[in-house]
Formats: C-alpha cells, sequence, structure tokens
C-alpha cells in the first residue's frame, strides 16, 4: 500500500439542530486514508458511519454542520467549503459514491444510458459522440453484457444486481480518486453480494482508486479491507490492519461487534447480542460512550474519556484496557477462539 495520504481528518465535529436541540453526531474524529488502500468503517446503525464520510462530499443534511476540526483533501480544506460551486470541483470528479439503494439512486424516468451519460458530460470535457462511447465502455467494464442494447433500457428493467453495477458505472464515469461505498451490498443477496464486491475490488484495480467501505457487516469487510476503522457513537474507537482488527481487538466494543457474528455461535445456543442501547447523543457523553453496555467497564470508563493506545505502528484503540495501571481484563470466549483459528489471508471470517 501507498503511504501517501490522499484525505486527512482532523478533530472533526459534525452537530446538527432538530427541534431547537442540538445532537453532537461527530465527537473529534481524526483519521488518515492512504492513496490506494481500501479501508471500511465499522458500526452499529447510528454509530456516525455515513454523516462522517458525507462531510467529504458536502452532503450532510441542512440542519447539520461542521463545528470543528479539517478535513484535508490535496492541500484544500473541505471543511471551510461554503458554497455548491467549491463542492463541485471535488464532489464526483475527485469523491464520489455509491449509494445504498440503487433503485432510489437511479431515476425511473431515464434510459441507463442517459444517466451515465450525464455524469461523463458533467465531469469530462469530451463531445457528445466521445461521451457516448464512454458510456458503452464503462458498462461493459462492470460487466453489463451487451451494453448497446441495454443503455437503451429503464432501471425497472434491470435486476437489482445490474442496478448496483449502473450505480457503480456512473460513480466511475467522473474517474474519482477515492470511491466511497455506502452498504454497496445491502439490497442484494448473498450471491450477488460476492460479484458485487469482487467488481469494486476489479474497478479499485482498474481505475486506481481509494475505496472507503461503509458497513455494519463484518463479513464484507474481511473480504474487502486493507484497514478498518471501528466507530461507536461518533467516534473511531479503534483502528487497524484487517489481521489486527479480527485476530488481536481490543476494545470492548470490538469485541463485542465480532462476538455478535453468526459463524461464531454455538450450535443450539443464543446468539450473543449487546445489551442496551447506544447513547443518546443529544446529551454530552461523560467518560467512554461504550462504558454502560461494557460488562468489562472499569470506574474510571465512566468518568474520563480515553486517550489512544497504540498497540503496534498500525493499531490503536481508545479504551483505558491499555494504560499500564488497568487490571488484566480477557477478552470474550469469541474472540479467543478467533485468535486460535487466526493468521489467515486478510482475515476472512470463520
Amino acid at each position: 500500500m501507498d503511504n501517501n495520504v490522499i484525505l486527512s481528518v482532523r478533530d472533526l465535529d459534525v452537530k446538527f439542530s432538530l427541534r431547537g436541540r442540538v445532537l453532537h453526531a461527530i465527537r473529534g474524529i481524526s483519521l488518515d486514508v492512504y492513496q490506494g488502500e481500501s479501508l471500511a468503517i465499522v458500526g452499529e446503525s447510528g454509530s456516525g458511519k455515513s454523516v462522517f464520510t458525507k462531510t467529504f462530499m458536502g452532503l450532510l443534511d441542512a440542519n447539520g454542520s461542521i463545528t470543528g476540526g479539517s478535513v484535508l483533501y490535496r492541500d484544500q480544506d473541505l471543511a471551510r467549503f461554503e458554497t455548491e460551486k467549491q463542492w463541485l470541483s471535488i464532489r464526483g470528479k475527485e469523491i464520489a459514491m455509491v449509494m445504498q439503494d440503487p433503485m432510489t439512486a437511479l431515476n425511473p424516468l431515464k434510459t441507463i444510458g442517459s444517466q451515465v451519460e450525464e455524469a461523463v458530460l458533467l465531469h469530462r470535457k469530451c463531445t457528445k459522440e466521445a461521451a457516448r462511447q464512454a458510456v458503452l465502455d464503462i458498462l461493459t467494464d462492470v460487466g453489463i453484457q451487451e451494453a448497446e442494447r441495454r443503455c437503451h433500457q429503464y432501471p425497472h428493467e434491470f435486476s437489482g444486481g445490474m442496478r448496483q453495477r449502473v450505480v457503480i458505472a456512473i460513480a466511475l464515469a467522473c474517474r474519482p480518486k477515492i470511491l466511497i461505498c455506502d452498504e454497496p451490498t445491502t439490497a442484494l443477496d448473498v450471491t450477488i453480494q460476492a460479484q458485487i464486491l469482487r467488481l469494486i475490488r476489479e474497478m479499485q484495480k482498474k481505475y486506481d482508486l481509494t475505496t472507503i467501505y461503509i458497513t455494519h457487516d463484518l463479513g464484507v469487510v474481511a473480504n474487502v479491507a486493507d484497514r478498518v476503522a471501528v466507530m461507536y457513537a461518533g467516534d473511531i474507537v479503534e483502528i487497524g490492519t484487517c489481521e489486527e482488527i479480527f485476530y488481536d481487538p481490543r476494545h470492548p466494543y470490538t469485541w463485542a461487534l465480532l462476538s455478535s457474528l453468526p459463524q461464531l455461535g454455538t450450535r443450539g445456543e443464543e446468539l450473543y447480542a449487546i445489551q442496551g442501547t447506544p447513547p443518546n447523543l443529544f446529551y454530552e457523553v461523560h467518560g467512554d460512550a461504550f462504558a454502560p453496555r461494557n460488562p468489562k467497564a472499569l470506574k474510571i470508563d465512566f468518568v474520563e474519556r480515553p486517550p489512544y493506545f497504540e498497540v503496534s505502528p498500525t493499531h490503536r484503540a481508545r479504551t483505558w484496557l491499555l494504560d499500564p495501571r488497568a487490571p488484566k481484563v480477557e477478552p470474550p470466549e469469541q474472540i479467543k477462539l478467533l485468535r486460535k483459528g487466526g493468521g489467515g489471508s486478510h482475515g476472512r471470517t470463520p
């Protein structure tokens, strides 16, 4: 992996105003994204994954705003952008997104070809003729056969997997440097999921992309990611390589997420589930946000927010358990089982 940082986030804060109250959705996140890598951002629904990545493209809802920190992309601080014109120089052209639901991402009244062509003409200086050829090339690249015929069809004439390929084609038409995939396999069945993930990996190589996956599915992560950032309550609580997160996790929330994998269940016993609910971000979070749901929480977890502790040069976690003064707390049995079976290529799930 190239060590050049393509996107650098520092102390990012995002707040939303809702009916006179303020929700602190992103709480001081810092993260570097490296050129050419595949980064997965994982966490429960509501942990802030999508909000975080929307700040890279100026897609926050009208009642949301960046209230602190910076998002540096090629010497530009995206957190300081104020106009749509500024965002149009980045959105699509530099950073593109594959949305969660291809049916709502596509216009049902326009042909597939015209929707991809729109993206080509918007971001590339080329003739209508050249744009048409580019559309056929891109549709072929993403695995749509008989592109000439199919580009005259409408979204409802395509299956879910094919629609997802079209959405990927539209994102690639802009020739971005960073591709954000927001739950790209949510609405698809398992065999189609595998095909779409394989396609994104192939496109990453062919188009020299940096990819960021947003997902709650750790099975997806194991198959696509070089690095994994674990998010909880608007903060990144642990980050490391795929192997480090799967086989040497250190934050109790990461333990809980991995323990919830159906593959780690014991036949005849109930599947593990994380007790309780995430904190209400309308209120200030004291200490470690996960402490109230953590049966192994220390007293200090309820008082002071932990700093990051370095496990290795590529692995750090925000938990007091890594403080030299902390008592030794063993991870759950499921995590020990993962460790025993660990070390395989790219952390494939059991």
